[in-house]
């Protein structure tokens, strides 16, 4: 979406002051030189160059004075954060902030990161939130697509029975079943992610069954998409691709009763989050043999290692790297710049967070 905000008045020559916190990893990643030289020249810059996230304190002492700040993963991922808990938005550090405006988010979700201070902080200084949700969505909702046509059509069984067994195609492994061409496919989430995986599968001569408790049946039929619930959903699609955010309310919206209502041979794709799904129901189901899943996300993740799904053959797990990739990560620091550009011009902010939606942000 986008918003609006006022400019800020300045006199001539003076260049917004934003505090750049990524670590140079991150930075690297997804800032191109031409985007960061051109972040440097339009903007009066205090980057982080070194390998480590900010601390707190000196998060605490470089934000004074600063309109703008730059976040990254480090910021809110406990998975990559570096041993010392940096990048932490607390209550402190926005004291500081004396002059900040933005936050532009160089990564996805901004829940954990602003979850501390958004009541406080955020929400009463109606300061401008970006997140880089939609470029992130480029890489996970090709990953999605890719996990459709490498389960359906079993192409990682037929890659590991020939690396294996010293034979060639196998009678145990079907061929003739539906592949993703003439799908009925059920997305479970218009999000930024879900949208852009209907538009991916148009080539595919798909049907499209879409479950959203915040759509209508005419915002489903804008998305060539029919608007049904979710148990339907679930004993209709040949394939369900999982894309709803990780709220309280959709904490294990996918449980025993809906993975029964999967057909024999039914594919469940989940690169959303973990805890959309009832892990043991999944156990489970799974492990009766007669649906096949593909997760990139697990609940826990890292999965332990004794899971059973580990060892399922029907079922195929990737250590949570559908958002990676060059393409997306490069429109992420492209993205991000846009939006301080725009803001600081008075323009729409694409990516800004809605503060009426914040409870529903993931």
């Amino acid at each position: 979406m986008s918003s609006t905000y006022p400019p800020i008045p300045r006199a001539a020559g003076d260049r917004p002051r934003i505090l750049f916190a990524p670590a140079r990893e991150h930075t690297d990643k997804v800032f191109a030189p031409e985007v960061m030289a051109r972040l440097e020249a339009r903007f009066d810059v205090d980057r982080n160059d070194r390998d480590t996230d900010l601390t707190e304190a000196e998060l605490r002492e470089r934000i004074a004075g600063c309109d703008g700040l730059v976040t990254g993963w480090g910021a809110n991922d406990p998975r990559v954060l570096r041993p010392r808990g940096a990048m932490a938005l607390t209550p402190a550090v926005l004291e500081a902030a004396d002059r900040l405006r933005i936050i532009a988010h160089a990564a996805g979700s901004v829940r954990q990161m602003l979850g501390g201070v958004w009541q406080d902080y955020i929400a009463p200084r109606a300061i401008c939130v970006f997140t880089a949700t939609v470029e992130i969505g480029y890489n996970v909702a090709e990953t999605a697509v890719g996990m459709m046509i490498m389960s359906a059509k079993r192409l990682m069984e037929y890659a590991l029975h020939v690396r294996h067994s010293g034979g060639w195609r196998s009678p145990a492994i079907p061929v003739d079943e539906q592949h993703l061409f003439g799908a009925a496919v059920g997305v479970v989430g218009a999000s930024d992610v879900g949208r852009r995986v209907m538009r991916l599968l148009r080539p595919f001569d798909v049907r499209l069954l879409l479950f959203d408790p915040y759509l209508d049946a005419s915002a489903a039929a804008a998305l060539n998409a029919e608007q049904v619930a979710l148990d339907e959903l679930f004993a209709r699609a040949d394939i369900v691709s999982l894309h709803a955010p990780s709220i309280p309310e959709t904490r294990h919206m996918v449980g025993a009763a809906q993975l029964r209502r999967l057909r024999d041979g039914a594919l469940l794709v989940n690169t959303a989050r973990g805890s959309l799904i009832d892990q043991e129901a999944l156990v489970r189901e799974a492990g009766s043999g007669r649906i096949r899943v593909a997760l990139d996300v697990t609940t826990p993740e890292p999965l332990p290692a004794d899971s059973p799904l580990r060892a399922m053959p029907n079922v195929i797990i990737t250590p949570h790297l559908a958002g990676q990739g060059r393409y997306g990560h490069l429109r992420i620091g492209a993205a991000t710049l846009q939006a301080l550009e725009d803001f600081f011009a008075g323009r729409p902010v694409t990516g800004a967070v809605d503060h009426a939606r914040w409870e529903r942000l993931a």
